[in-house]
């Protein structure tokens, strides 16, 4: 079988970047993903508009035009194929990685990427090294509630209109919860937000954040502020106190549930491939200067460095971890070939 230089997984900002960088390097490479392009954005509500500034999106040196102060979604999409085809990269799309081991080939220690694409076909891919540049965008953090399974519950936010004239109990108080509670609310759902906290996040866009105050002030959308999710039902939601005062549960009317309480890294598929990860903070053991971990010629890009810390790591900064981890390998496969 043909061994790869690099295989990279995750077809996002960081896992395109890892790309050209490696290509400029004349590294062989693959990029493997188990979505479409860029997966995660194309995940992001339809409506959605970047904090961050189109220069700070962009990769490889290749601008990012927009006619606004900040991207949108529908733009980034545009963007990230537009990168794709001027660099020629390689990628495998809508093929999953399951598993990452080790083994010798003729002589030489390579990886063992086991892979399953969207037609159910098992393959193992080789390659001298790896670069893990997953994201955590597909893993939502479950409340861990009776009737959390239920059909009419989601965990991401896509567009307003299945929702006109229902009952909505969002469930969240940061930018993807606030964003999608106003969103619905000016296309006529009916929303309760119930955040966990006495206050909204600190991190919610400057802009947004007067919106989302004066709408729950003046009672266009309702707020339960300190309350949790106990149970989800066909046709309701019981909620509960998370500040210890009297009149224990609430039940709340709802036809959809958005449960927009965050994402996650994956720990254990980490820890499957070898890498030591932190039990407190969920981030992977690597070097900050190559970003390779803890086992010799895996590195790992973008999200999932961030563990549990997932707002510490985005697009602006992620996107500078390939070209690293290209020049610690160019400077190992040109010294070895």
């Amino acid at each position: 079988m043909s061994v790869r230089d690099v295989i990279i997984v995750g077809a996002g900002p960081s896992g395109l970047a890892t790309a050209i960088a490696l290509k400029q390097f004349e590294i062989d490479y693959l990029v493997l993903e188990k979505g479409a392009l860029v997966e995660s954005i194309r995940r992001f509500p339809v409506n959605m508009v970047f904090f961050t500034t189109p220069e700070l999106m962009e990769i490889g040196g290749l601008p990012l035009t927009t006619p606004y102060d900040k991207p949108t979604r529908l733009e980034a999409l545009q963007y990230y194929r537009k990168v794709t085809d001027v660099f020629g990269l390689q990628i495998s799309l809508r093929e999953e990685v399951l598993s990452i081991d080790q083994d010798d080939e003729a002589g030489e220690k390579v990886f063992l990427v086991e892979t399953r694409s969207h037609l159910g076909v098992r393959r193992v891919r080789l390659g001298r090294a790896v670069v893990l540049a997953m994201g955590y965008y597909d893993a939502p953090n479950h409340l861990g509630v009776p009737g959390e399974d239920l059909p009419h519950v989601k965990h991401y936010y896509d567009e307003p209109h299945p929702y006109y004239r229902q009952r909505v109990v969002i469930v969240g108080g940061k930018n993807s919860a606030v964003e999608a509670a106003l969103e619905l609310y000016r296309n006529g759902a009916h929303v309760t937000l119930v955040h966990r906290r006495d206050t909204l996040g600190d991190s919610i866009k400057y802009w947004v954040r007067p919106d989302i105050e004066n709408r729950i002030r003046e009672g266009t959308i309702a707020a339960r502020f300190n309350s949790s999710v106990l149970e989800i039902r066909p046709t309701e939601v019981v909620i509960g106190r998370t500040d210890g005062a009297p009149g224990v549960t609430e039940t709340l009317p709802a036809e959809s549930v958005l449960l927009l309480t965050g994402y996650h890294a994956d720990p254990e598929f980490l820890r499957r491939a070898g890498i030591t990860v932190h039990t407190d903070s969920a981030e992977p053991s690597y070097d900050a200067e190559t970003f390779e971990t803890s086992v010799p010629n895996l590195f790992i890009a973008g999200g999932q460095l961030a563990g549990k810390k997932t707002g510490t790591v985005f697009i602006e900064n992620g996107r500078f971890h390939g070209e690293r981890i290209a020049k610690v390998l160019a400077g190992r496969f040109h010294q070895a070939f």
